[in-house]
């Protein structure tokens, strides 16, 4: 068995969104690995997954790989841009194995770490084995209060029949960058309480009840429902109302105003600042700043809504969030044609 260390950063892309990433990379022409993009299809026939992977193995071996897969070409710097935001998960140390067995393959995973999570992009039976022999990493839906555990989660996954890339540190501490909760069907008037779950978990830390939370661009009233549920004190802010269940719930107040013509004076001190407003990056950078020297909060999880094509997004203002001491600024994996900074005193 032979180990070796590879130069930079692995990023995970989004699905649907690879151009945003390669903007990002200011790679416009470069191509992009497709590993965690190209996930099986469970609905294929298996009979047709085998032949597949059967044919691709014996079109490396007669290439002379010898079901060994090459690198992608021009790996990235081995000091990437900090500023990558639009990827699910990214490998931070990668390494690539070349293994005789699969006996082999796990004992070096298992001689790093404990949990380990697969990537598979090809060799799906052969993935299938090594992960068998992994100790199990439940991908159950959590319920929420939840953080993750402080034992890191690597990612592997096989570049040919004997080759493997692996990273002991991924930048998510989810396996493969995704998490799904309980969902409650009944409560919640819209989904959007999951990414803020989440993004609640990744901190690893929550409002309190009778912590002061306010909830910017509330309606229909998701976040309000998911902090008012914790037994935190809320004050909503929308220009359109919240759904009558959630503005009668416990600790709830709602203000029907313009979010931006509110100074943080006008609101006070407060625990939480959260935000989900539909707005131009600029436009929430330029109130949240405001709120940073004013002193009056030190919690916030805010979503930047990245309007437009990659042509048009704005790359900028994210970078701006992500040079606030103490922030970071992610893609969660519930959201969706956005980001999220967060920030945690």
């Amino acid at each position: 068995m032979s180990r070796a260390a590879l130069p930079g950063r692995l990023y995970q892309p989004v699905p649907g969104f690879e151009s945003h990433l390669l903007a990002e990379l200011r790679k416009p022409g470069a191509e992009i690995s497709r590993l965690g993009s190209l996930l099986h299809d469970p609905s294929e026939p298996a009979a047709q997954v085998a032949a597949r992977e059967d044919a691709q193995i014996a079109a490396q071996k007669a290439g002379g790989l010898d079901g060994a897969a090459p690198l992608p070409a021009a790996p990235l710097p081995a000091a990437p841009p900090a500023d990558v935001f639009w990827h699910q998960n990214c490998w931070l140390e990668p390494f690539r194995v070349e293994f005789s067995s699969i006996s082999e393959a796990v004992a070096c995973l298992r001689g790093i770490q404990r949990n380990w999570a697969p990537c598979l992009h090809g060799f799906f039976r052969r993935g299938a084995l090594i992960a068998s022999k992994l100790p199990p990493i439940s991908a159950k839906p959590r319920p929420f209060p939840w953080a993750p555990g402080e034992s890191p989660v690597g990612a592997w996954a096989l570049l040919g029949e004997r080759v493997m890339i692996a990273s002991a540190r991924c930048s998510s501490p989810f396996p493969g960058g995704a998490i799904e909760f309980e969902r409650d069907r009944e409560g919640p008037p819209s989904r959007a309480y999951l990414k803020l779950w989440e993004a609640l978990a990744r901190l690893g830390k929550w409002p309190a009840p009778g912590e002061r939370c306010l909830d910017a661009g509330a309606s229909p009233g998701g976040w309000t429902w998911a902090l008012a549920r914790l037994g935190a004190s809320v004050l909503a802010v929308d220009p359109a109302p919240l759904e009558k269940r959630v503005a009668d719930m416990p600790g709830v107040d709602f203000l029907r105003r313009d979010v931006f013509a509110l100074k943080p004076e006008d609101v006070g001190q407060v625990d939480w600042l959260f935000c989900d407003v539909a707005c131009y990056p600029p436009k929430l950078h330029e109130w949240i700043e405001k709120w940073l020297a004013s002193g009056l909060c030190q919690n916030f999880v805010c979503t930047i809504k990245m309007q437009g094509d990659v042509g048009s997004a704005d790359f900028e203002t994210p970078k701006r969030f992500a040079r606030i001491p103490g922030g970071a600024v992610v893609h969660l994996y519930h959201n969706k044609h956005e980001l999220t900074w967060m920030r945690s005193a």
